[in-house]
């Protein structure tokens, strides 16, 4: 649902109450549509975060941490140097419009105070945000040029102006009663009538007045009664007078917990078909929302072109041994070369010089057979070559085995970095990932610009009997927590054929109930590309009977002895189960 201009208006007037006369204190742009802003008053620090996605643009605050890029984007650096340290004087908004207007108190680089101005417009696909001195324009985070908009350009140095208003009233203004007739004019269901009709707020909110009006079987609107048109009428003044009073912040969600609107007020439309939430604010409201939401765009962002790498890694190796598999099959049909070149040596009186090809008795089956000859050269020549040809492949089929083998090992590593890519919880894991390939000779070692991090620690799960398990979070870890970390009886988990995550439980010398075996399979599957099905193989054995050599990739193991239980998965146990840090 896209935010509408009067949950908005409410969201800024919180904002207003809580900000005016804070200071910014840092700027950040965590990613290419987001700015976050630190904010301090005398007692308390706020992270307000500007939002310009298309699907999520909002003003709110926030308690998530972000991961920032390491090299600020130029848009960060341009507010860093015309907002930071800048007092908040107001925020504002125009009537109906979805535009926030955050006035700040800065000193330029001459020392002058001077009034910046950040217009966060939340209008959908068009959100932008766009910094502003004096009327014009400093810079935007998305530029909007003549190609892109003949009505209105975002550029720096231009006029800024606002955009145009749809040709409709807006919601709050006027009588209720003017609105019920324009929107009767429509052969239209009430509802969509009403959204035709109107501006300022979103469609849950028409619908709403339609259903408190007139119920589920609701006519077209030129159809309605007078009696139907003042009980519409009285509904809108109902919800006007809620909006007025400061509105309660709703959010709608499935009875599964997946969020489908949010709004001012608390709707009867859905009945017990879903579920209400009610939020302590608007600021909150929008924060619990989309938050989700927003952390699995943003990490889908910065795993693009990692995922996008290795995809093409995969489908490389998936072709080559496609054409080796190929190769391998036409190698085995080099016997036949081989009694060309018998047959030829046993013929050579028969064979004319400058013949293209010969038709010999095959003395293994009687059968006559036509052999292929080169002109270029004598018949002993052509039989020779036929020798060398078949050595040839012999010697390929040997070295074809062995490359397949490598080839099913990188192709079963590769599917495991894959899905690592898009399982990792944060730009840390991606970093090290992305270190991982380079070791491997993946991807390029940059000496200055890549920067070592610290390794992060493997997931830590404490289980129902007291048990430590711990579960790595890529390859690399995987080796560490199998080979160097667990010791002899702890015991191994692993999903079976399938990318997932080294699962231990640490047994510390005690034996290891079947309750802590069955949650430790449990994890070995959340964290695994199966962590959706049903009755998934799950292989353990203890440590010892763990082996690596030297020819495997990181995170691959070979073990022989060991048993295999079968698991559905229950997504809510790995939060039960977490240390409390």
């Amino acid at each position: 649902m896209a935010l509408d201009a009067a949950t908005l208006a409410l969201a800024a007037r919180e904002l207003k109450e809580t900000l005016v006369d804070a200071r910014i204190d840092k700027i950040f742009e965590p990613t290419r549509d987001e700015v976050l802003l630190t904010m301090r008053t005398r007692t308390q620090t706020f992270k307000l975060l500007l939002s310009a996605r298309s699907g999520s643009a909002r003003v709110c605050f926030t308690e998530e941490s972000f991961e920032n890029p390491a090299v600020p984007p130029s848009f960060c650096m341009l507010l860093r140097k015309h907002l930071s340290g800048g007092r908040l004087l107001d925020v504002r908004m125009e009537q109906g419009e979805r535009i926030v207007f955050f006035d700040f108190q800065c000193v330029n680089e001459m020392g002058d105070l001077v009034k910046n101005t950040l217009a966060a417009e939340l209008m959908g696909r068009y959100s932008n945000l766009v910094l502003t001195q004096n009327g014009r324009i400093i810079d935007a985070l998305k530029r909007v040029d003549f190609e892109d908009s003949e009505v209105r350009q975002l550029l720096p140095g231009l006029p800024y102006t606002m955009p145009p208003r749809p040709n409709k009233p807006d919601f709050f203004e006027g009588s209720a009663a003017g609105l019920v007739a324009a929107a009767c004019q429509k052969d239209l269901p009430a509802a969509d009538a009403l959204v035709r009709t109107e501006a300022g707020v979103g469609p849950i909110i028409c619908r709403e007045a339609a259903f408190r009006a007139l119920g589920d079987a609701a006519p077209d609107a030129d159809r309605l009664t007078p009696a139907q048109q003042k009980a519409l009428v009285e509904a809108i003044e109902g919800i006007r007078e809620e909006y007025a009073a400061g509105g309660t912040p709703i959010a709608v969600f499935t009875p599964e917990g997946k969020p489908i609107e949010f709004t001012f007020l608390r709707p009867a439309q859905y009945g017990p078909k879903a579920r209400l939430v009610e939020y302590p604010g608007f600021s909150a409201l929008l924060e619990g929302y989309y938050s989700d939401k927003d952390r699995a765009e943003r990490l889908r962002q910065k795993s693009k072109d990692l995922h996008k790498t290795v995809k093409n890694l995969l489908d490389r190796a998936v072709r080559k041994q496609a054409a080796r598999k190929e190769e391998l099959a036409q190698s085995e049909s080099s016997d036949r070369l081989r009694v060309f070149g018998e047959l030829l040596q046993a013929n050579l009186w028969a064979i004319q010089k400058g013949a293209k090809s010969v038709t010999v008795t095959n003395y293994y089956d009687g059968q006559e057979v036509t052999i292929p000859l080169d002109v270029r050269l004598s018949p002993v020549a052509n039989a020779q070559k036929y020798f060398r040809d078949y050595k040839k492949k012999q010697t390929a089929a040997k070295m074809l085995v062995k490359l397949l083998a490598e080839g099913e090992h990188e192709i079963e590593y590769l599917k495991t970095v894959l899905y690592e890519v898009e399982a990792a919880p944060g730009e840390q894991a991606l970093g090290e990932i992305r270190a991982e390939l380079k070791s491997q000779g993946y991807l390029k070692y940059y000496k200055v610009r890549d920067k070592k991090q610290k390794p992060a620690d493997f997931y830590r799960y404490r289980s129902s009997d007291g048990f430590l398990i711990l579960v790595g979070r890529n390859n690399l870890q995987n080796d560490k927590l199998t080979l160097h970390t667990a010791r002899g009886k702890d015991l191994w988990f692993h999903t079976k054929d399938a990318p997932g995550s080294h699962t231990v439980v640490m047994s510390e010398g005690r034996d290891i109930p079947d309750s802590t075996k069955e949650e430790a399979a449990q994890l070995a599957v959340l964290h695994s590309s199966q962590a959706k099905g049903v009755k998934v193989a799950v292989d353990y054995t203890e440590v010892r009977n763990i082996r690596k050599t030297g020819d495997l990739k990181p995170g691959m193991v070979l073990y022989e002895r060991y048993e295999t239980a079968y698991i559905t998965p229950d997504p809510a146990l790995a939060g039960r189960l977490a240390e409390k840090k």
